[in-house]
């Protein structure tokens, strides 16, 4: 995800709703790759610890799977900048309906 004018806080940091929307974005669309037939992801909670900022270039988000089971997934998300340094890491949980 680039940080410029449209993902950075007043600051010029990265904003934390930014990476908290590339985390969940990340997350849900794993757990529809993990999903079967007509069964949908929704989110039921996410959270996000910010440990770095990033003024500019890119994030780059990856996503392991903590848990998928029938009825939820747990997803963790870590968002490195463009030195691989963790920037963010975040929790997803989703149900599967």
């Amino acid at each position: 995800m680039p940080v410029d004018h449209r993902t950075k806080q007043p600051f010029g940091l990265l904003h934390g709703g930014a990476s908290v929307v590339l985390a969940e974005s990340i997350g849900s669309v794993a757990g529809y790759l993990c999903t079967q037939g007509e069964q949908k992801v929704v989110g039921l909670e996410v959270n996000a610890n910010h440990v770095r900022s990033a003024r500019q270039g890119r994030v780059r988000g990856v996503c392991k799977a903590l848990h998928t089971g029938a009825r939820h997934q747990v997803w963790q998300i870590e968002i490195f900048d463009e030195q691989g340094r963790l920037c963010c890491s975040s929790r997803l949980t989703t149900a599967i309906v």
